[in-house]
């Protein structure tokens, strides 16, 4: 009794709820190749959206959705996602002397398309080669999953994020659609995203353009319409040419409005000038003044341990919109300092 009332607090002192640390994984819950109901409810919910609203027809349903089989190991990747990692073993999976040298190929390639894009779109051509090193490696890993598959096996299978895949599985037929793409012969990440640039397929419909001069938005061999797609979302999400990613600002924070909004993760934002004054740290202004994030970054416990703290400014906000890790954003702007090419 007293271990279990220990494990308890332990579980409650961490932030972990009680039914969530007794609730059953997803993967837990079905069999890989379980057919999928599509008598279910939210099935014939969908149909009916994807006939009425957007035209497909019951033949074309049932050419698509027939068979349609559970993935195990899609649900089992989603409750291992590598952002959960502490930072000082997530980082070294992206920023590494082989990414780095690659990386710096990649910028003296395509150094006059990079010329372009960054004039049209303002995004420094470090970032978009960073991103797309960390997506797909430069375009050679791009996923071993039948995206169709995956965003069913999410839509049914996966509880917590249901609604989001349904409507990604939506945007996914629609986006084949429009560009003439088989949905059955897509393959990409676990999460459904795909492409050299990993765009999920709202991210796909709503940000990908054209930059090579033909009407078609190819995520799988354009590279200028990869690298100008890639800039196009950082772009629309605030991102400005020649302005700072982060800044370091200590290994503690000293005020507690420091504490909650690094606590409380990328949606809280603060003055940089408070940041600046309770840090005793000169930060350069961000662009038309606007707030920072606070991030924590682990430290290997082997060295000391602890925190490395950074202040977001708006560039990392815009990668944070990419994908909401401060993890991840954290890669992409170190392995963006380490490709540059001076």
């Amino acid at each position: 009794m007293l271990v279990c009332a220990l494990l308890a607090a332990l579980l409650i002192a961490i932030g972990v709820p009680l039914a969530a640390a007794e609730k059953p994984l997803a993967a837990d819950l079905v069999t890989d190749g379980q057919p999928i109901d599509l008598t279910s409810t939210r099935y014939q919910e969908l149909f009916a959206e994807l006939h009425d609203e957007y035209g497909f027809t019951a033949e074309e349903l049932h050419q698509l959705f027939a068979g349609v089989q559970i993935s195990k190991r899609v649900l089992e990747l989603m409750d291992k996602q590598w952002e959960a990692k502490p930072y000082y073993l997530y980082r070294p999976l992206f920023v590494t002397p082989a990414t780095i040298a690659k990386g710096k190929q990649k910028l003296a390639e395509h150094r006059e398309l990079l010329d372009r894009i960054e004039i049209e779109f303002g995004v420094n051509r470090e970032v978009i080669i960073a991103i797309w090193g960390i997506e797909s490696r430069f375009g050679t890993h791009r996923g071993s999953f039948n995206v169709f598959q995956t965003l069913n096996t999410l839509f049914d299978a996966y509880p917590r994020r249901s609604s989001f895949f349904r409507t990604q599985l939506v945007h996914f037929l629609l986006l084949c659609r429009e560009n003439n793409i088989d949905p059955l012969t897509v393959d990409g990440s676990y999460a459904g995203a795909f492409g050299q640039p990993q765009f999920i397929p709202s991210s796909f419909r709503e940000y990908a353009v054209s930059f090579d001069g033909n009407e078609t938005r190819d995520m799988f061999d354009s590279i200028d319409d990869i690298l100008a797609s890639i800039a196009s979302y950082l772009g629309r999400h605030g991102f400005t040419l020649d302005t700072p990613l982060y800044e370091d600002i200590g290994s503690e924070l000293k005020s507690q409005e420091l504490i909650s909004a690094h606590l409380k993760g990328r949606k809280a934002k603060v003055d940089y000038q408070l940041v600046s004054s309770v840090q005793g740290i000169d930060l350069p202004t961000p662009p038309g003044g606007k707030k920072v994030t606070i991030v924590g970054l682990e430290k290997n416990p082997l060295t000391g341990g602890g925190y490395r703290f950074v202040a977001g400014y708006p560039n990392f906000q815009a990668i944070t919109a990419w994908n909401h890790s401060n993890r991840y954003a954290m890669a992409v702007a170190e392995l963006a300092e380490s490709i540059t090419i001076e």
